[in-house]
């Protein structure tokens, strides 16, 4: 569009530059959007970003009518972009401020390497030309949003698809067990009404499926189940992926993004790892759940959503309130009806009818042709107490299948460590290591850091000391410190 106005001016108004700049409204700043400028060596280029104030530019536009300078000096107008105009050589130029009835769009700037360069009647011909130039500026720009809205949505639909492409399927939910069943009614009790859910269990239990199957059995299962991990992202990134973005609202926001809030309206957004949700984006989060609204990052205005929300954690939460890392208002607005899966351990009957399943699916997917599963393989498969859950099982099986060049499922049964004598030694030196490390902290006062805490004289890390106190399960009330 812009070559094609320059063609046109060229024909009845002679000049030797000629360049477009827009005003970003939220900076205040111009761009120099476009330009033309043959014998230019490159001081004045296309993507100059310099401040409206003070500017030429800023003057055609505060008085809503032309400015021609002429001689141009520097002297009068000591701006950047002035300066590197005199040197390119300028001499005369003149900025025609583009305004629609909507919007102040930026200006449309002439000039020439000779003083006088501009008469009069080509002044007043250039005006009337730059009304007709801000309308097709305008509508241009109109355009371009309306393919950035075009791609934001085509960006959302391949979001959709891609969550249609999981592996998601209601006949995942393998089990006949009376542990399962329990959970199963109550997912068909809960899932009718509108209420948060706490799904609560180990990593690998399948907490994603039991949330679909809360979508998928509520009033709003004709909409969009939206998931977001929040220990997959980091938190830098986490509000702008929960909340969304305005353009410009950080480095790199070249476009504004909707959140995945806005996607899941009057659906269903599951926070996987919720307890990893940073303690600042906690009482947004909150408001959301209270009020169905928010602001997007970098924008005052209120974005309203109907939202049911679905969350899941295998941290204990309620000690996390304890501990202050997270919110105990957000903690009792999450928990209204909590939900705990069952270990696989403590469902061992559903485990032939899981290896069954995923062997069948793993045979179609690798075209074999699995028929027999060895009794004792899956006698030993059943002992062991899987520590990874469903998904530690789902990959045996996978790695299963792949070694199996027959018709028998060959599990490489040797990597459970299905040693009865080795578990308990194994268990016997978790509790040895507990009771040490308890009676070390009895004897700091309960004190972690510094150099007579319990992690120096363990000879271990703060954080490291942390870690196996979690694990370990060691809570402060067993200090029993006076």
């Amino acid at each position: 569009m812009f070559n094609a106005i320059s063609t046109c001016l060229q024909q009845v108004v002679q000049h030797d530059y000629v360049s477009l700049m827009l005003v970003e409204p939220e900076t205040q700043m111009l761009h120099l959007n476009s330009l033309i400028f043959p014998d230019g060596s490159g001081l004045v280029h296309e993507g100059m970003v310099y401040p409206l104030e003070g500017a030429l530019s800023g003057r055609a536009l505060a008085e809503h009518r032309y400015v021609l300078v002429d001689p141009l000096e520097e002297k009068d107008f000591p701006s950047d972009i002035t300066r590197k105009m005199l040197a390119e050589g300028v001499r005369s130029a003149c900025w025609f401020p583009l305004i629609t009835p909507n919007t102040v769009l930026g200006t449309l700037c002439l000039a020439s390497l000779h003083e006088h360069g501009f008469r009069q009647r080509d002044v007043d011909l250039l005006a009337q030309v730059a009304t007709q130039v801000a309308i097709a500026v305008e509508n241009a720009l109109a355009f371009k949003q309306i393919a950035q809205l075009r791609k934001q949505l085509a960006d959302e639909k391949l979001y959709l698809e891609e969550e249609i492409r999981s592996e998601h399927n209601p006949g995942t939910i393998m089990g006949e067990s009376p542990a399962l069943q329990l959970i199963m009614r109550q997912v068909r009790t809960v899932a009718p009404t509108n209420a948060s859910v706490l799904i609560l269990g180990e990593t690998g239990t399948g907490k994603e499926l039991i949330a679909r199957a809360i979508h998928d059995l509520s009033l709003r299962r004709e909409r969009t189940f939206i998931k977001l991990s929040c220990a997959a992202i980091p938190g830098g990134l986490l509000e702008s992926e929960l909340f969304g973005h305005e353009r410009g609202a950080f480095t790199g926001a070249a476009m504004e993004k909707m959140g995945r809030l806005e996607l899941a309206h009057n659906g269903t957004l599951f926070l996987d790892e919720v307890g990893d949700l940073p303690l600042e984006l906690q009482p947004k989060l909150l408001r959301v759940l209270q009020e169905g609204e928010f602001e997007r990052l970098g924008s005052t205005g209120t974005q309203h959503v109907d939202i049911r929300l679905v969350a899941a954690t295998n941290r204990n939460l309620a000690e996390m309130v304890n501990e202050g890392t997270f919110r105990r208002d957000l903690f009792y607005r999450l928990n209204v009806f909590p939900l705990r899966i069952p270990p696989l351990r403590e469902r061992n009957e559903d485990i032939p009818i899981l290896v069954r399943y995923f062997a069948k699916k793993f045979s179609r997917s690798m075209d074999r042709n699995i028929e027999t599963i060895p009794s004792g393989t899956m006698q030993a498969l059943v002992r062991w107490r899987w520590p990874g859950n469903v998904r530690e099982l789902e990959h045996l099986i996978e790695r299963a299948v792949i070694l199996s060049p027959g018709p028998v499922l060959c599990v490489p049964v040797a990597e459970l460590k299905l040693d009865s004598s080795e578990s308990e030694f194994a268990d016997r030196l978790e509790q040895a290591e507990r009771e040490h490390i308890l009676r070390v902290l009895r004897e700091a006062q309960g004190v972690i850091g510094g150099p007579k805490g319990a992690a120096a004289r363990l000879g271990l890390k703060r954080t490291t000391l942390h870690f196996k106190m979690k694990k370990l399960g060691i809570r402060r009330e067993e200090l029993s410190i006076s």
